[in-house]
């Protein structure tokens, strides 16, 4: 029970481990189909943003941990990676983005 509260009470030491979890998630994938291949499925014109993204909020998330120290900054970023490694998960599921894009704009549509 309190190792879920990790986050909240010490977010840099939560981030530091998400982050380099979601680095050997894409270092095991890599292994399993190989590098180039890999690397040539997230240059995909399909998911070259979601890959951007999810790439960039990985190197943020560790800069706010590592170097900044600040913990709402951190926790700021690691939200945008949670955000981002779903995304780029959902790239790989057909037509799963344009599905959940319309779910969240239908959750969120605020016209009668």
């Amino acid at each position: 029970m309190w190792q879920s509260m990790l986050v909240f009470f010490n977010p840099i030491k939560f981030a530091i481990t998400f982050t380099f979890g979601n680095l050997l998630s894409l270092g095991s994938t890599a292994f399993l189909i190989g590098p180039k291949r890999q690397v040539t499925m997230m240059l995909d014109p399909v998911r070259i943003y979601a890959t951007a993204i999810y790439l960039a909020s990985i190197i943020i998330a560790l800069f706010c941990a590592l170097y900044v120290h600040n913990k709402l900054l951190t926790f700021l970023a690691i939200t945008i990676e949670f955000g981002a490694l779903i995304w780029y998960s959902l790239s790989y599921i057909p037509f799963a983005r344009s599905m959940v894009s319309k779910i969240m704009v239908s959750c969120f549509d605020t016209e009668f």
